[in-house]
């Protein structure tokens, strides 16, 4: 949250947070980690709330999104925010956000949505990968996006996906770790390991003497500092 309140532009920058995916009808103004994002220095929060999409799509709503340097999506489940939000006035204006410089990120749910799949967005269980809701908000395309993946052993989940979007990159994130997308790279930060799963194998020891399972079964972890290549699909 530190390195998101600096990407936004500082302590005093206009940040919106959206609480919606963890399922309440009303929020105060410390909701969705509001209240941790000001603990860490920020000066300018305000929480955004709805889940009548007519009022999604209103001017008036969309209001605080006009002059935001930045957006933090709140966890809970993913689906929640495409029923509110998707194909709104709300999805334009947060990638008009980004395409003045701005910054979006979350947490659980609020990685997840970024994706241009929605993984576990299944209204009636969230252990199932491909639900109900299948689209995200594609703020970053071509991407299937999965969470707390080491912390609750969901490592070979993603492979249910895979099998039948074998196109996708996936991407797991664990626990108190994160990648920030510039463009096709991304940087990982934080405590523990980013999953990827782009059909290949890659270790700083190499692979030559390594036994490997399938191709189709085959991912490797990135840690803070590592990068990688969105765009050719190979760590930098």
């Amino acid at each position: 949250i530190k390195r998101f309140i600096e990407l936004a532009g500082g302590n005093d920058v206009p940040i919106i947070v959206i609480p919606t995916a963890e399922g309440s009808e009303i929020y105060d103004e410390n909701s969705g980690e509001a209240d941790k994002i000001r603990m860490l220095g920020a000066t300018n929060v305000k929480v955004l709330h709805t889940t009548d999409r007519n009022v999604a799509n209103s001017d008036s709503f969309v209001k605080p999104l006009i002059n935001a340097k930045a957006v933090w999506f709140g966890g809970g489940r993913q689906w929640r925010l495409v029923d509110a939000y998707k194909n709104t006035l709300t999805e334009k204006m947060l990638w008009k956000v980004l395409e003045k410089g701005g910054v979006i990120g979350g947490t659980s749910a609020g990685a997840t949505i970024q994706g241009s799949f929605l993984a576990r967005g299944d209204t009636k269980n969230n252990q199932i990968m491909m639900g109900d809701h299948e689209e995200g908000f594609g703020f970053i395309n071509n991407v299937a996006i999965d969470q707390h993946v080491m912390a609750r052993n969901r490592q070979f989940d993603m492979f249910d996906i895979l099998k039948h979007r074998p196109e996708l990159l996936g991407i797991g994130i664990d626990e108190n770790t994160a990648i920030i997308v510039h463009g096709n790279q991304f940087e990982v930060i934080g405590e523990s390991y980013v999953i990827v799963y782009d059909g290949t194998f890659w270790s700083r020891e190499g692979s030559d003497l390594k036994n490997l399972p399938e191709r189709s079964e085959l991912f490797y972890f990135l840690h803070n500092g590592d990068k990688y290549d969105l765009l050719n699909r190979k760590v930098k």
